[in-house]
């Protein structure tokens, strides 16, 4: 006699409830060992690449010497990938640039080891590398969104835009709320001319909000474009309003497709007031203002923001690319490490 089908066995009291905790449970486990048998191949490859460096430094060993190791691995360990000569040289370029273990242990061996060549192949600096290391940590970022970060020099625009936040904020709002902002703003996924007007922009970047969000970091969320606020029996509209999870706070962008204007600051402290006392709930904190515009005079912005009783920034955005030169170190290109990856499996 067959079992009779799942469905018709009576579902006792609790156990939705039951199954469902252990569904995480399981979850968890599974994540808990990807990152354990990541944090290990990280560490093998370092110990590698170490080895190779101390050899090559205390014995005289040339470059042949990768090609013939990376042939007797792979004939040892025939089911392993990522013993090839490429990627026997990334070993030993890691290793090179992270000559102290603590480091490998507590922070890069957390990422997989494609976003480690990465971090090798874009940035020349320990620093730099750390510091996008742990950003990419702490927002879970992927290897793409890692490598276009990196290449719109993310960390050397965040906390750039002027602002008076300092004077309007309390000191661990204000820190954040800094933080939080960005100059200048890359809107080059948008894909249009410099000579673009205020609503093409405005429609596209909802058109591309996912990407739009990425540049405007973790955090924001998207609430509407031009909001109705209706005040003494005339409409208003806010060209993008969006709430901040971090901050817990609305924030509004306005958009100028002009050169900054210190009049613009009045128009956006009149939205903040009317969104802090028609949409901001007691529990939220004061509304933020942030304006984007083409350029902007340093000196004038300044004198302006130091007029507003509301907190508020001001900040450029590029519709085209405008990068700098790629930093590279003597290493395969990023396309090289793709391949290899795709090759090896390692990712």
């Amino acid at each position: 006699m067959s079992d009779p089908p799942t469905s018709l066995i009576p579902t006792p009291d609790g156990y939705p409830d039951w199954l469902a905790e252990l569904k995480g449970r399981i979850h968890h486990a599974q994540q808990s060992a990807s990152l354990a048998v990541n944090r290990e191949l990280v560490l093998l490859y370092w110990q590698i690449g170490t080895d190779i460096l101390t050899r090559q430094a205390s014995q005289g060993w040339g470059a042949k010497v990768i090609e013939r190791l990376a042939h007797d691995l792979r004939e040892a360990f025939p089911e392993m990938k990522g013993f090839s000569r490429t990627n026997l040289l990334y070993m030993r370029s890691f290793a090179e640039a992270w000559p102290d273990l603590a480091i490998v242990q507590q922070l890069v061996g957390q990422l997989p080891w494609g976003h480690n060549l990465v971090l090798i192949a874009k940035l020349k600096s320990a620093e730099e590398r750390l510091a996008y290391a742990q950003k990419t940590i702490e927002h879970a970022w992927s290897r793409n969104v890692l490598t276009m970060q990196i290449e719109t020099r993310l960390l050397e625009r965040e906390g750039t835009a002027l602002s008076n936040f300092e004077t309007h904020l309390p000191k661990q709002q204000s820190d954040l709320a800094r933080e939080s902002l960005k100059d200048p703003y890359r809107f080059d996924f948008l894909g249009l001319g410099r000579e673009a007007k205020e609503r093409e922009i405005e429609n596209a970047l909802v058109q591309h909000v996912t990407d739009f969000l990425l540049e405007l970091g973790a955090g924001f969320a998207f609430v509407g474009k031009q909001v109705l606020l209706k005040v003494g029996g005339d409409d208003f509209f806010i060209d993008l309003l969006f709430y901040h999870l971090k901050l817990r706070c609305y924030i509004v962008i306005e958009l100028k497709a002009g050169d900054f204007k210190p009049e613009q600051l009045g128009q956006l402290g009149f939205y903040l007031s009317a969104v802090d006392r028609q949409i901001k709930a007691s529990e939220d904190q004061a509304t933020i203002g942030l304006l984007l515009c083409k350029s902007k005079n340093k000196v004038v912005a300044e004198y302006a923001l130091g007029g507003q009783e509301k907190p508020m920034g001001i900040a450029e955005y590029e519709l085209q690319k405008s990068l700098p030169k790629e930093i590279e170190i003597q290493l395969p290109s990023i396309s090289q490490i793709e391949q290899e990856l795709e090759e090896g499996g390692d990712e």
